[in-house]
């Protein structure tokens, strides 16, 4: 039974915890300062609440010790402060931040580090850096590399087509800093809410634009053998326009708190959504010019007596299925562990990965049964 401590018993770190005590190979200590979010958590014998601020380096290098592993479902401005923990008391580390300048703190803590370091370990950076890595070594050189997703309403009826279904806060950022490009072999930074695009699939028109921190460390990985990669979010048609008119216009990137304070009293949640996702790679394989894509949807289901939504879902699932990967001996067990070197037959075949399968994916091992 390896003890694992969880930052954040918010709407992710809650189903984290739950999927982890019920796989009967994990104790769970979730971390959170609001006693009233600890009160959300599930009851299990394997499941223990702990009012903590983390930002108490006491305190929070007193939980981390002797556990095999911290979970930071934390807001991004925070992640920073559990990694440092991490690394003074030495157990491994994961995150699920798209966070670029979080991120390189973690790098560089990772470099002397005597554990494991894994940053991003979500849905997007996470999950579709690992599909899209997969994708792209099946080519000799790639010329093009696209990576979309989306975690929408799947009934929408408000102008902006969109309801909160994970961290305002995480949104807002995404939306307001530079995005990483790779565009004719150049790491690039594009702006934010640029290079609109609008398609289909299954029917259903979207539009897709530049989004900050969803490349993670894949455009680092591929420069040098690929000529365009771009992430971008995908949202409904016209979700865009409106935030370009209140981030720009209205100049709310620079008041952060007060859009928060907007959006949040404004625009409802919802369980009712769909995690969107697909990657497109284009390149030479044998003297051809070919194409590969990889894309699926994900629902949210009902488990036990509640529901979990598709983003809580998909992220939970992602950053389980590493530590389980990790756990199990199947990931370097020191120092700065990068997405892409995670294989997506790895994930897929996963007890907690399978939530990511499609009816086309042929899975070559049966899931992981348990930790060793």
């Amino acid at each position: 039974m390896r003890r694992i401590v969880v930052i954040g018993g918010g709407k992710i770190g809650a189903v984290i915890a739950q999927m982890l005590v019920e796989s009967g190979d994990y104790a769970v200590t979730v971390v959170d300062r609001s006693a009233s979010a600890l009160k959300g958590l599930v009851l299990h014998p394997r499941l223990s609440p702990c009012v903590l601020d983390v930002t108490d380096e006491g305190a929070l290098d007193a939980v981390l010790t002797g556990a095999f592993a911290v979970l930071s479902a934390a807001p991004f401005h925070l992640t920073g402060a559990v990694a440092e923990a991490a690394a003074r008391v030495g157990c491994h580390y994961l995150d699920l931040t798209e966070d670029v300048a979080t991120t390189r703190t973690v790098k560089a803590l990772a470099a002397n580090a005597r554990s494991a370091f894994i940053p991003q370990c979500g849905l997007a950076p996470g999950f579709i850096s690992i599909a899209a890595a997969d994708l792209a070594r099946g080519f000799d050189q790639v010329e093009e590399l696209r990576l979309r997703v989306g975690a929408l309403p799947r009934y929408p009826s408000n102008s902006l087509g969109y309801n909160l279904t994970w961290s305002t806060e995480g949104v807002i950022n995404e939306y307001c800093e530079p995005c990483e490009a790779l565009v004719d072999g150049e790491l690039r930074e594009v702006p934010a809410l640029e290079g609109l695009e609008t398609f289909s699939l299954d029917g259903v028109a979207y539009e897709a634009f530049n989004t900050s921190g969803g490349l993670g460390s894949l455009a680092e990985v591929l420069a040098g053998k690929a000529k365009n990669l771009n992430y971008k979010s995908v949202r409904y048609p016209g979700h865009c326009s409106l935030m370009r008119t209140l981030l720009n216009d209205l100049n709310l990137r620079h008041r952060r708190d007060l859009l928060k304070d907007v959006l949040e009293g404004a625009v409802p949640g919802t369980e009712q959504d769909v995690v969107v996702f697909f990657v497109t790679a284009s390149g030479w394989r044998g003297g051809r010019l070919m194409q590969e894509s990889y894309a699926g949807k994900v629902l949210g289901e009902h488990h036990g007596q509640g529901f979990w939504s598709a983003i809580q879902v998909t992220t939970a699932a992602a950053i389980c299925t590493v530590l389980d990967l990790l756990a199990a001996g199947r990931l370097p067990q020191q120092g700065y562990v990068r997405q892409e070197e995670i294989a997506l037959a790895d994930v897929l075949s996963n007890r907690f990965g399978k939530a990511y399968r499609q009816p086309s994916d042929t899975v070559a091992q049966p899931p992981v049964a348990a930790v060793a």
